[in-house]
């Protein structure tokens, strides 16, 4: 208020001694640049011979009371005309004030309904044009949306065309929704309007809530081809354009004020000149309403400068400043002062001024606009007797034209090997700096398309995704629907959301979503790892067998006549017994399968049917289990497996202690959010809930995480990228299992952009002349650092170590050291026994009782005389040899 009060001294001192006029002004809170424009005009038209002086109030203009009560003070002040703003609250308030006192109201506000004799419409009537530019479009089902608070003339006028032309409209109220969940509900309704596929939207409100409006339009991603929307008033050019610019919807409506008419242009020279402290608002263009402010003070000065050279006295007398009084006391000179205003005709910022004989703008034209990913482009105009003219000129053949003298920006993101900085890039400038295979690419682009670029790398380091709460995009997509980047030459994924905002090319490389896990160690051939080929089970049931035939084979024997034979003497020696023997005792019976099994043979073999039958089946097992043994030994002892803790994605759902994730923003993340799958909703449950967060922000630091977690984290990327991981230093990750699914990356181009159709060409004829393989194998494989080819590591054989055989070397040591130890044994208890015999013998010799019984038994009858031929000292060697021999299986029974 102190600087209204200044601004008012100011004037009363630079025009006092010249005639004034009282003028009111109701300014609501926030209408700085309107308020800065009434003081310009004020300043602009004042004359030294005339002047108005002013009278301003700041007030809610929604609040009625306040109204009144500014109204009636400015009334009190015996002000001759009122400027002010008002909205559905209280312009009945004010027209009734106006019509009862004879008060005159100039307004840029909506224009009021009815007939108001007193009141001044600067603002055009926005119907006609409205009505005009749909069915030029001949658009016959669309969605009106409309403030409540600029009257339902216009709804109605085109609820009535559309019953006439059976247009479908769905009206829509958006003026009663409460600022703290607007943004909420303005999502919401477009996200119903989508479902009854209401694409064609009339937007009729004030240009704050067209901003809002647009700002979720973009969010929620409904900027794009196949969208229409106008605006409906009369400053299309005030809004901020330019994040909508490159969606791909169209976007027309209209503007009042032509910048390029010399009047506006002169006077928005001025205004670019004033201080934007002194004056608010002045360090923007300035707007509809405030040029419609600004003629309003020129309406204003004409009409009391004429009156003012007619003499008319204007003098207001008595106690008349009372606007409460009953009954009201009109002042006597407002219909001279509504007449005066009615006729005045000028040229200003809006055009032809011109009032019929209810106050409203006639005889006016309004500029038709339409957005392309230019800018705004004039299109048209309407008038009251021509109604709408087109004036646009088909420009669609020229798109092309000019982009070989453009520098295109090309947004991309540092990811090796697609787009590096060179080890000296410091000692470069622009795109010199960088190599990769995606630097490599826009080259060869640029080459085929012909257009000159500037490499520049993404501010946040993303890929691109729309938030899921503010529906906003980021990463590269966002600089493409934002218009900050021409087009996207980096591995991004085409996906069915970005298409709907971006354009892509043609795949330059296929891949899919892979599993990268810290490589394992590789487990080393054990002592016993000869072991390996055959489970643990396999040998158990060998040993069983083993043991099995040998009992069967020793109790055949026993029963099969055909295994008994009497010993043969030596040529010319005597029989020593008549007893039959069997060779296929126990132990011998075990002898002959562990040779048959060992594959060496044995001194002796079964003689019966049935014992070689038992011998025939065990050979033929033991070659079968042999042959599969020494299958398998080679690949046992010579490769150094790696048993990897996970094997595929299904692995991972099933368990907890490895856990997993994506990138933060990318089309990874966007797959399991999506995804209907079971498995891979589990996998995004387990996700996004996991504590600490599983999620990275750049490629690289999951890779980090994959390499120190020791493998208790897996990362989830493109198969591209981890095949190129697992070829660098140092060496330690690895991809397992298949891809999960099947996409490609795409060059992005915003929407309806020159540059799309012929990068898209230029991507397929890189891919027939084989360039694209080639880049790709340059980049992956010729500077691998890990040795094999081809993206997939391969397990190669190599000689043997000590290590690989230990086990075997082991058991050879051991068994000899077995035997000398039985063999030590055996000759200690041999012997001993042999001692005992001979002490035995010796005792029994020396006794004469043992003598005679001896010599009676040799001399008996009974025997044989081929008996007595052996000598005593004989007996005990005989005895001992024979028990010696049966220890391994030569037994004697009598016959």
């Amino acid at each position: 208020m102190k600087l209204l009060l200044v601004m008012t001294f100011l004037f009363r001192q630079a025009f006092s001694g010249s005639p004034s006029v009282q003028i009111g002004g109701l300014f609501p809170r926030g209408a700085d640049q309107e308020y800065s424009a009434f003081r310009v005009g004020m300043v602009q038209f004042g004359m030294a011979d005339f002047r108005l002086t002013p009278h301003i109030d700041n007030l809610e203009v929604a609040n009625s009371f306040a109204v009144t009560n500014c109204f009636c003070s400015q009334f009190s002040r015996g002000v001759y005309a009122i400027f002010g703003f008002y909205d559905k609250k209280s312009v009945n308030t004010i027209t009734s004030f106006c019509e009862t006192l004879h008060v005159s109201f100039i307004t840029p506000s909506f224009p009021a309904e009815g007939l108001n004799q007193f009141v001044l419409q600067m603002r055009p009537d926005i119907k006609g044009p409205l009505v005009s530019l749909v069915e030029y479009y001949k658009w016959e089902k669309f969605a009106y949306l409309y403030d409540s608070d600029r009257g339902l003339s216009t709804l109605q006028v085109i609820l009535d065309t559309a019953a006439e032309k059976k247009w479908v409209v769905t009206a829509i109220n958006v003026g009663d929704l409460k600022d703290d969940s607007k943004d909420e509900a303005y999502r919401s309704l477009f996200q119903d309007l989508e479902i009854r596929k209401e694409r064609r939207i009339i937007l009729d409100c004030e240009q704050d809530k067209v901003k809002d409006i647009m700002e979720q339009v973009i969010t929620i991603g409904k900027h794009v081809k196949g969208y229409h929307y106008i605006i409906a008033n009369l400053g299309f050019l005030d809004g901020d354009l330019s994040k909508i610019q490159y969606g791909g919807a169209n976007v027309s409506g209209f503007q009042i004020v032509d910048f390029d008419e010399p009047v506006v242009a002169k006077f928005d020279q001025r205004w670019e000149a004033l201080e934007e402290k002194e004056y608010p608002g002045a360090d923007t263009r300035i707007r509809y309403t405030s040029a419609l402010t600004y003629d309003a003070v020129n309406v204003m000065t004409e009409a009391f400068r004429f009156l003012h050279k007619q003499r008319i006295d204007m003098s207001r007398r008595g106690n008349s400043g009372d606007c409460l009084a009953n009954p009201a006391v009109p002042w006597a000179q407002g219909v001279e002062i509504e007449r005066a205003l009615k006729q005045v005709r000028v040229d200003g910022l809006t055009g032809n001024i011109q009032f019929d004989q209810h106050g409203k703008r006639t005889n006016y034209s309004v500029t038709i606009m339409e957005l392309n990913n230019k800018g705004p482009l004039k299109i048209g105009f309407w008038n009251e007797e021509d109604k709408m003219v087109q004036t646009k000129l088909d420009n669609s053949n020229n798109d092309t034209q000019g982009l070989e003298n453009k520098t295109v920006i090309v947004t991309t993101i540092l990811e090796a090997p697609y787009v590096m900085l060179k080890k000296n890039a410091e000692q470069f400038q622009d795109n010199d700096r960088y190599e990769g295979y995606c630097v490599d690419l826009a080259a060869e682009i640029a080459k085929h398309c012909g257009i000159r670029y500037k490499l520049r790398i993404v501010g946040d380091g993303k890929y691109g995704a729309r938030d899921a709460e503010t529906k906003i995009w980021n990463g590269m997509v966002g600089e493409l629907v934002y218009g900050k980047a021409d087009i996207a030459v980096a591995p991004l994924t085409i996906t069915l959301v970005r298409e709907e905002v971006i354009d892509f090319s043609k795949p330059f490389m296929s891949l899919g979503i892979s599993i990268m896990i810290k490589k394992p160690q590789k487990s080393k051939p054990g002592v016993f790892s000869f072991l390996d080929p055959l489970a643990y089970e396999i040998w158990m049931c060998i040993v069983f067998a083993y043991i099995g035939v040998s009992v069967v084979l020793f109790l055949v024997s026993r029963f099969s006549p055909y295994e008994w034979t009497l010993e043969e003497p030596e040529d010319g020696a005597l029989p020593l017994t008549t007893e039959s023997t069997n060779e296929f005792g126990i132990f011998n019976s075990l002898w002959f399968s562990l040779g048959a099994f060992m594959r060496q043979g044995c001194d002796i073999s079964p003689r019966s049917l049935s014992g070689r039958i038992v011998g025939g089946v065990w050979w033929f097992f033991t070659l079968i289990i042999i042959s599969s043994y020494t299958a398998n030994l080679a690949a046992f002892l010579t490769v150094e497996r790696m048993v990897s803790p996970i094997e595929s994605a299904e692995d991972l759902a099933k368990q907890t202690e490895i856990a997993y994730g994506t990138l933060d923003s990318g089309s990874t993340k966007e797959f399991f959010r999506r995804s209907k799958i079971a498995l891979f909703d589990k996998m995004w449950q387990y996700m996004k809930s996991a504590e600490p967060s599983v999620f990275v922000k750049k490629t690289s630091e999951g890779v980090q995480r994959v390499r120190k977690s020791k493998g208790k984290y897996a990362y989830l990327l493109e198969s591209t990228m981890n095949e190129y991981i697992e070829q660098r230093k140092p060496c330690d990750t690895m991809k397992v299992g298949g891809n999960l699914d099947s996409k490609g990356y795409g060059i992005a181009t915003p929407k309806l952009s020159p540059l799309r159709n012929a990068v898209n060409l230029a991507v397929l004829k890189l891919n027939e002349q084989g360039l694209l393989d080639k880049l790709k194998n340059k980049w992956w494989y010729d500077k691998g650092e890990c040795g094999s080819g081809g993206g997939e590591s391969k397990e190669k054989t190599s000689a043997l170590s000590l290590s690989n055989v230990a086990g075997v070397f082991y058991i050879l040591v051991g068994g000899l050291g077995l035997a000398m130890m039985v063999a030590l044994v055996e000759f200690c208890y041999k012997s001993r026994a042999e001692a005992k015999k001979m002490k035995v013998a010796a005792n029994t010799f020396s006794s004469p009782q043992h003598t005679g019984n001896y010599t009676h038994t040799l001399s008996s009858p009974q025997h044989a005389p081929n008996y007595n031929l052996l000598s005593p000292s004989h007996q005990p060697n005989y005895a001992t040899y024979k028990e010696g021999y049966n220890v391994y299986g030569i037994e004697s029974v009598k016959i």
